[in-house]
């Protein structure tokens, strides 16, 4: 607040600025009290026109707008979910994974929007610290203009002091003698007395205007040094280190995708070891059974043996049967045979007696 505070009493300098205001005051002439001051109070229109440009300026609304547009272009790119798997929904409607090649073209059409953002918000900034500079400059000649208003202030009082303890008390006086036009003229000053502390009333008033304005000039400055310094570090840092993490999300992405073809390789090399070592273990097993075998498997000569006895059995059987057949057919012949003889000599007996 040492800035905005008046010059120190004791200060020459500023005491003879005041004397000279004060002197330009005069109770007989109206006209010098309506001017008094007039000058530094238009400051306060301007004041209010700059104080007003910096709050409805439309840079700072845009540069928000685009910096707020780049951080969601950043955020909607997230390479940290570079290697996800993708959702069942996503699934369901054939959004799988993006490969390499898909994360780039995304990738090239994001730094587009991201590279003219950039512009936008370099450009921005440049404008951002050229208002910084006017506010800066606005500020001092606010103060300037503070103690201007400090100064008539204390000259206006001054006027009024004298006024009071010299000039009416004078007119007073003469208004008893014989001049007739003496008690106007002590109207007249006391009507401009009062003139003259209305008017110092009203600076008092836009002096406090001025005190109002300069932390408000402060205010509006500091959120643009605030928003250019947040513009410098997203250009500065927060872009780099996006893309240094999209170079280490590919980066990792190829290394999963090669430890992946590393890996099924070497599933592939045990599976085939493996399966070689199971045929080979089949085919051993099947040829050492076959090499182990006799000429003939017992099972055979068994079955072969069996049915050796049994052919020589049913020889045998065969045999006997004919035997016993054959000496059957004998005595049936015999029996056929003498049947035949009797037959023979019945119808020889029987042609005898007819030759008698």
């Amino acid at each position: 607040m040492n800035d905005i505070q008046t010059a120190p009493q004791t200060d020459p300098a500023r005491e003879a600025a005041i004397a000279g205001l004060a002197a330009q005051i005069d109770l007989a002439e109206p006209a010098t009290i309506l001017r008094f001051g007039a000058a530094t109070q238009t400051r306060a229109q301007e004041a209010a026109n700059a104080m007003l440009e910096g709050a409805k300026n439309a840079e700072t609304g845009e540069a928000g707008q685009s910096l707020n547009a780049m951080l969601a272009a950043l955020r909607g790119f997230d390479v940290t979910k570079l290697g996800e798997k993708p959702g069942l929904v996503a699934r369901l409607f054939g959004r799988a994974k993006a490969g390499v090649g898909s994360i780039v073209m995304r990738y090239e059409t994001v730094r587009g929007q991201i590279e003219s953002i950039g512009d936008k918000l370099d450009h921005h900034r440049t404008r951002l610290l050229e208002d910084v500079e006017r506010l800066d400059r606005l500020y001092t000649a606010t103060l300037e203009w503070f103690h201007a208003l400090a100064d008539h202030i204390a000259a206006g009082e001054l006027a009024l002091k004298r006024a009071d303890t010299e000039t009416i008390p004078a007119l007073e006086a003469a208004s008893t003698g014989p001049d007739p036009l003496a008690p106007q003229k002590l109207r007249d000053a006391r009507a401009a007395r009062d003139e003259l502390d209305r008017r110092v009333h009203d600076l008092r008033l836009t002096r406090q205007v001025a005190m109002q304005a300069l932390p408000s000039i402060r205010l509006i400055q500091e959120n643009d040094k605030a928003l250019s310094a947040r513009i410098q570090s997203v250009l500065a840092n927060t872009v780099p280190l996006w893309r240094q993490q999209l170079a280490q999300a590919l980066a990792i992405h190829r290394m999963k995708e090669a430890g992946a073809a590393v890996k099924a390789a070497t599933d592939l090399t045990n599976q085939l070891l493996t399966a070689n070592a199971e045929t080979l273990r089949q085919g051993n097993a099947e040829a050492r059974t076959e090499l182990e075998r006799g000429v003939f498997d017992m099972d055979a000569v068994k079955r072969a043996n069996a049915a050796l006895v049994g052919t020589i059995e049913d020889s045998l059987r065969i045999a006997e049967q004919g035997r016993t057949a054959r000496g059957q057919a004998v005595q049936e012949l015999a029996m056929c045979e003498a049947e035949i003889r009797r037959a023979l000599t019945a119808a020889k007996a029987r042609t005898e007696p007819g030759k008698q």
